[in-house]
This record gives structure tokens, C-alpha cells and sequence, in this order.
């Protein structure tokens, strides 16, 4: 039998050798892993836990402070001068549409978003943190709602691994579900490719935020969906119509990029109006780096107790 090795202390975990991994729980805890190592390098302030310092224990130094999860975990000994614990309230809201099934490399795009969705999940509940899941396609088709007791990470997982059975994605009607299921105040996580107007679910996005949520939008994106930069003509299909279409993407490129950017700047436009914050992830980024990169975003952004 083969063995995929990833090694846990460099800096990046290489997402096609984490992918490569079938058990979705041990991907988690590899990020993690990784994701606490970074977090560990500089003071920082997170989602239940705020540090003023954390640093590295030497002799001498007061064993109160001790960090005996991070030792266990990583094997290293850190102290925590300061904490101030909330217990916050998350829910992950996933596309599982067929548009997150497309792929340019060995791994498609519903792939990744399923390992982030796991690996924010294993996190959060590690800091006694609330976690559900919703996913979603022409509307949110299962809903586990936030919990934090033993077995609930087994069944966030459990519903992560579910085949998808949706086709196109409305994110207007699933917007609109999400302010119906999540109605004490807390952190909504939006974790879709957001290949469709904008303007069309920018007041359902807007009643999800008067409500007091704290909503981040992390977009999953393959590279050649940046810029067109793969395949010969042929005939495409589009995954969720089934519409075909001729496309030859060396003559077509440059309108592409346009036509891209100008959807992007729209989107950006509905998030930025609405106060939501706003990452692009492509999947061909390392996974611990990319949600490093989303929990220091959220320094400072502390959601109301349940």
C-alpha cells in the first residue's frame, strides 16, 4: 500500500499531497496542525482565544501560563500571557453545486472547499467554539445546526463526505434560508466559487448582515478560471446547464479576462456594501497558509456569545 507523506513542520502543506489523502479527519488535522504552527510565530487574536503574547516557555518562566493543548499537540512548550475566552457561534454555509466540481489540475474545486470546510470545523470546536454546517446548491439542501458536544465534528464530517445531488446554484433563495435557520447572532462562512450575479442576492446578503452576523466570504477558485489558461479548442460544456459551447481559449483569452474581471469587481462591490469580508482561495494554494491568512483577518472581529 502507498503511503502519502506530508511533512507536518515545513512552512506550506503541498495541496495536491494533502488531496492526495482519502481520510478526510486526518487532512483536517494535518492543516491544523500547520495552521497552529503559524499562529504560534506571532501574537495573535483569533476567533475564542486572544493572546497578547505568545511565545516560546524558558526555564524559569511561570508554568500558570503554560499552553498544555499546543504541547500536547505539537510537542512544543508555548506560553499565553493573556487570553480572554467568548464561545462564538459559527456556521459554514458550502456550495456543493456541479460548478465546484471543475478542476484544470488532479483535484477539483469541491475538493478543496470540503477539506476547508473540515479543517475550520476541527479548529473551532478544539476552542470549545459552536459549529454548522449548512450545504447548499439551488438552496440549502442539509442543515447541521451548531453544536458543541462529543460526536458532532464526526457528523460535520459525515455530512462534508455526502455525494452532492445539486445541479445550478442559487445563492438569493440560499441566503434567504440561512437568515431563517441562523437566528442568534454569530460568524456565517460563505465557502463558494460566487460564478453568478452578484446583484441578484445583494439584499438577501444585506438582511444576513442586518441581523448582526459577522459573514466572510471565502471564493474557491481553480487557476485557469483566473485567466483561461489551459485546453485546446473543443466543445465545453457547462456543468450545471449542460449547455455546449465552441471555445478556443488562446482567441478567446483576452475577452475572458475582461469579462472576469469585471464580475469580480461587481462582487467586490455587493461584499464591500453589505460589510462582508471578502478572500479569493485558489486551490492550488497551501490550505494552512490561505486559512492563516482568513484567521488573522478576523483579529479584532469578535462575535456576540450565543
Amino acid at each position: 500500500m502507498r503511503t502519502t507523506k506530508v511533512p507536518l513542520e515545513s512552512k506550506t502543506i503541498d495541496p495536491e499531497a494533502l488531496l492526495a489523502i482519502r481520510d478526510l479527519e486526518l487532512r483536517a488535522r494535518i492543516v491544523v496542525d500547520g495552521l497552529w504552527s503559524g499562529l504560534h510565530r506571532s501574537p495573535y487574536h483569533g476567533f475564542s482565544v486572544e493572546f497578547s503574547e505568545y511565545r516560546q516557555y524558558s526555564p524559569g518562566d511561570d508554568l500558570r501560563y503554560l499552553d498544555w493543548k499546543a504541547l500536547a499537540r505539537t510537542d512544543r512548550e508555548y506560553l499565553k500571557i493573556y487570553e480572554d475566552e467568548t464561545n462564538l457561534r459559527c456556521t459554514i454555509a458550502m456550495d456543493s453545486s456541479k460548478s465546484m466540481g471543475f478542476t484544470s489540475g488532479s483535484y477539483p474545486k469541491s475538493e478543496y472547499a470540503k477539506t476547508l470546510a473540515a479543517t475550520l470545523s476541527y479548529f473551532l470546536l478544539q476552542q470549545r467554539d459552536i459549529v454548522g454546517l449548512a450545504r447548499f446548491d439551488e438552496d440549502v439542501s442539509d442543515y447541521l445546526a451548531a453544536r458543541w458536544r462529543p460526536g458532532h465534528l464526526k457528523r460535520v464530517f459525515a455530512l462534508l463526505e455526502r455525494p452532492s445531488q445539486g445541479l445550478s446554484t442559487n445563492i438569493e433563495k440560499t441566503l434567504s434560508s440561512l437568515v431563517r435557520l441562523c437566528r442568534k447572532r454569530g460568524l456565517v462562512i460563505l465557502v463558494s466559487d460566487f460564478l453568478s450575479d452578484a446583484q441578484n442576492w445583494r439584499q438577501a446578503l444585506a438582511h444576513l448582515t442586518a441581523m448582526g452576523h459577522d459573514v466572510r466570504a471565502l471564493q474557491i477558485l481553480d487557476p485557469a478560471e483566473q485567466n483561461l489558461d489551459f485546453g485546446k479548442a473543443a466543445y465545453w460544456e457547462d456543468m450545471e446547464s449542460g449547455d455546449t459551447l465552441y471555445v478556443d481559449p488562446d482567441s478567446m483569452r483576452q475577452r475572458y479576462r475582461e469579462r472576469f474581471l469585471a464580475r469580480q469587481a461587481q462582487l467586490e462591490d455587493v461584499f464591500r456594501t453589505t460589510g462582508v469580508r471578502h478572500q479569493i482561495i485558489t486551490t492550488d494554494q497551501a490550505l494552512d497558509q490561505a486559512l492563516l491568512d482568513f484567521v488573522r483577518n478576523l483579529r479584532g472581529q469578535r462575535a456576540a456569545r450565543p
